[in-house]
């Protein structure tokens, strides 16, 4: 799906057919949106501005001069949008390209990001009267909507803190270090994908072609980026903190259930050992031919048994 933003006296109208762009004035455009293109749509695309679209695996290289490039003409930057779902997030690469101040972004899959940039292009025309302007707000959604990811990922670990904190040691179980895993991953791809644009943006500052009225707000938005990764940087310390003390409950647990079995058998070993003795069966024993031998031996076992329990609770072991 190709969508066209263009100028259209004092205000900023989309359309989605291509064919539009043989009849509109160059100066009057401003984005080429690109989301799943059709073939033939990229072609036109091509043809009209004399670029060549980034490819899904160029979006996606690490390389420094794959997120950020100026040629004589052209400005590529590739970043990853985050997209959530009900665990995790998953990595949506997309391309930029700016050529004679008119944005051409491609992608695959709806993003909000782009709907929110699109909706502030309605409401206010005026502020963004070029591509870079646009591409500067894309990015500045971005950034927000990662540090409400942020926040959001912040209400978990605090829910889960107060969870450990108020539990018993009995009653943690292996669901919780996989919350702690999972909130774990996602606190790094969220500070991944913040230094991801954190570059591009440094890209941006550096560069001498974008209008002088944005380096005010690219500075700003350098400075949201660097308090995010910190942000993130926390949180994951304030995860690293909750799985020490969850590993913490669980050795006290394995202590508790340990000491249990231990004091279980030093108690039954005395009977244990008479037994033992007794069930050698030797012919110069004399008990064997008492009477009372057996109920004298179960009371000695009782009695030793007994012993050993006075003694633990007198050391304070029970």
């Amino acid at each position: 799906m190709i969508t066209i933003f263009y100028k259209n006296q004092e205000s900023i109208v989309s359309e989605v057919d291509e064919e539009i762009l043989k009849q509109l004035d160059y100066e009057d455009l401003l984005w080429i949106d690109l989301m799943d293109a059709m073939p033939h749509e990229l072609e036109s695309v091509e043809a009209f501005f004399g670029v060549n679209i980034q490819t899904r695996q160029q979006a996606e290289e690490i390389e420094s001069s794959s997120r950020y490039s100026e040629t004589e003409s052209l400005i590529i930057a590739n970043s990853s949008f985050l997209i959530p779902t009900t665990e995790t997030y998953f990595s949506e690469p997309t391309s930029f390209q700016l050529k004679d101040g008119i944005l051409i972004s491609t992608r695959n899959r709806e993003l909000r990001s782009f709907g929110d940039t699109q909706r502030k292009l309605a409401h206010n025309p005026k502020a963004y009267p070029t591509g870079y302007h646009i591409f500067v707000a894309l990015f500045e959604t971005r950034i927000d909507m990662d540090a409400d990811m942020l926040e959001s990922i912040a209400r978990g670990i605090t829910q889960l803190s107060k969870r450990i904190n108020l539990a018993k040691p009995e009653d943690i179980d292996q669901k919780v270090i996989l919350e702690i895993n999972n909130l774990q991953e996602n606190t790094m791809l969220i500070r991944e994908n913040i230094i991801d644009k954190q570059r591009i943006l440094s890209g941006v500052l550096k560069s001498e072609r974008f209008p002088r009225d944005l380096y005010a707000k690219l500075q700003v938005m350098i400075k949201d980026t660097n308090s995010l990764v910190n942000h993130a940087d926390f949180s994951f310390n304030r995860l690293d903190y909750l799985q020490d003390t969850f590993l913490g409950l669980a050795n006290i647990h394995l202590n508790k259930i340990t000491k249990t079995f231990t004091v279980a058998s030093v108690i039954f070993m005395p009977p244990t050992l008479i037994a033992s003795i007794y069930g050698m069966n030797f012919a110069a024993m004399p008990e064997l031919q008492w009477k009372l031998g057996y109920p004298f031996a179960i009371l000695v076992m009782i009695l030793s048994s007994l012993t050993t329990i006075v003694i633990f609770k007198l050391k304070k072991l029970l």
